[in-house]
């Protein structure tokens, strides 16, 4: 089991009043502790932890909660955390580098796209199980959605990219300039080792449990929770 700094559950009590409504909706149904509740779907999503490390390290603070209690904190509230932290996400540039990477998770390899601006902030992120057009030009109409058109998307040279990106631009009266650098996306390569250690759990704990969407998960540590 990974271990974590020493640190006590606090008494004090989270107010629910500024909690974002749909988030004190559902823990209006809880019946724990709020800071015990988001301390545990923090550490689910911000770790490298099984939800049985979850349940001995929340025992050692002298709070009983079973593992699948916390499984189902996790599956509530990290949707809900998404939307909340998406209301309050900083702009991002107009140029954008994006480029794909394989996680296994289940046995399986898995695929997330993923975007960062010339900054290195994120863009957005999509987790799709296959590597083709269809999810690349899905991960672009999400971003955009989100965050409105870039100016510029660099792509590596990968065909499913470039041909999504030409997709997006038939429709557009004014078309995304698209760059296939290899060079110029090493900015968001090294962001994929972020994803990586946020993800790796997903493999080595937990093959036989349902798996929480990096979306987050991950941005939520993505960026994160």
């Amino acid at each position: 089991m990974k271990n974590l700094p020493e640190a006590p559950v606090k008494k004090e009590r989270i107010s629910r009043k500024t909690l974002p409504p749909g988030v004190a909706k559902v823990m209006k149904r809880l019946h724990f502790p709020l800071d015990v509740i988001l301390r545990c779907v923090r550490w689910y999503v911000a770790y490298s932890l099984s939800l049985r490390d979850l349940e001995e390290m929340i025992a050692e603070h002298g709070v009983e909660v079973d593992h699948s209690t916390v499984h189902r904190w996790v599956i509530k509230l990290v949707p809900l955390f998404e939307k909340s932290f998406r209301q309050h996400k900083r702009p991002v540039g107009k140029s954008w580098r994006m480029d794909e990477t394989y996680i296994k998770v289940q046995g399986q390899w898995k695929y997330l796209y993923r975007a960062v601006d010339k900054d290195g902030d994120t863009v957005d992120f999509l987790f799709r199980a296959h590597r083709d057009k269809a999810a690349a030009q899905r991960y672009f109409e999400k971003a955009i959605d989100q965050n409105g058109a870039p100016g510029t998307v660099t792509v590596d040279k990968s065909g499913s990219n470039l041909a999504a990106l030409q997709a997006i631009n038939a429709e557009r009266e004014t078309p995304i300039k698209i760059r296939q650098c290899k060079y110029l996306n090493n900015i968001v390569e090294v962001r994929h080792e972020v994803a990586y250690r946020s993800c790796s759990h997903f493999s080595r704990y937990r093959r036989s449990e349902p798996p929480v969407s990096p979306g987050e998960s991950r941005s939520l540590n993505q960026e994160r929770l």
